[in-house]
């Protein structure tokens, strides 16, 4: 049996993207995507986890992973977003899912050899809190809370609520990400670096709390922070798909400090192109020498 560093599970999308001069362009995007492209530049063998209508199947080729570790399961229908972005930074936007793949189930995951389940979710109901559980049990788990977050009214218009059952599901996870935003719905907290340590409190391992800025990680004894340093936003989506999944494929073999600066240059330079990241290890390493001496 292969052995994979992560395993990551979510829906690949077609994003219709808007920009605040009403530019549109359509592009296969979703967590999966920027999370595997990210960990698969930096050296890490994973398999992505993935469903979609046999209409839109050639969505794969958007994967920079290779055909065999990629696993699609038939839905009924395929996941489609759409961001109208309102500012130049890309920071604010308005999101809706005119369409829903179907829901993750335990019968759907393959007996994987692997170091991490990822969760990398677009919407409520992608998975269960009862499949994070029972991965749990199988390897340590990665939760972005996006899909534990974000809900899709019938009209397909996107509204945020706390997740209700994160105290209960917290306990079970070894790497948990957040936005800021996110991190305020959950906690009430304003100030990041308080509500990661609240969410530790509520029992996950280690938190990751992105902002625009820069990415901080929570490990219950300290905090650390990297800054964000592209020089250009054209490739602002998947901006936190990209930076957890480097963070916890080098957390394998490496310190916070070390894996947290790799997140934070790899995001850096993902953001500078449309798309998933692509390139090498070498590619981030050159890039943190140019950009990030200070951190090293």
């Amino acid at each position: 049996m292969k052995h994979y560093s992560s395993v990551i599970i979510g829906h690949i999308t077609m994003d219709h993207n808007i920009d605040h001069l009403g530019n549109e362009e359509k592009i296969v995007g979703g967590a999966v995507l920027y999370s595997s492209a990210s960990a698969y530049a930096l050296g890490h063998t994973v398999a992505a986890v993935t469903k979609l209508s046999p209409a839109d199947i050639g969505r794969m080729d958007a994967f920079t992973i290779p055909t065999q570790d990629i696993f699609c399961i038939p839905s009924s229908a395929s996941t489609n977003m759409r961001n109208q972005y309102l500012t130049a930074d890309k920071e604010r936007r308005i999101c809706s899912c005119s369409s829903k793949g179907d829901s993750f189930e335990l019968c759907d995951i393959p007996n994987f050899d692997t170091d991490i389940y990822h969760f990398a979710g677009l919407i409520y109901g992608d998975f269960s809190s009862q499949l994070m559980i029972e991965l749990s049990k199988k390897a340590p788990i990665a939760v972005d809370v996006q899909a534990c977050l974000r809900h899709a009214n019938p009209d397909g218009s996107i509204f945020f609520e706390d997740w209700a059952d994160k105290k209960a599901v917290l306990p079970y996870v070894t790497y948990l990400k957040t936005d800021a935003a996110e991190a305020q719905i959950m906690t009430g907290l304003e100030d990041r670096y308080e509500a990661a340590k609240l969410l530790h409190i509520w029992g996950a391992k280690e938190v990751m709390v992105t902002h625009n800025s820069e990415v901080i990680v929570y490990d219950g004894k300290d905090s650390y922070s990297c800054p964000l340093r592209a020089r250009n936003l054209s490739g602002r989506t998947g901006r936190g798909d990209t930076t957890f999944a480097a963070y916890i494929n080098e957390r394998l073999s490496h310190d916070i400090k070390d894996s947290l600066l790799f997140a934070a240059a790899t995001v850096s330079k993902k953001m500078e192109t449309p798309g998933p990241l692509k390139g090498t290890r070498a590619d981030i390493a050159a890039y943190i020498d140019e950009f990030f001496k200070d951190y090293k």
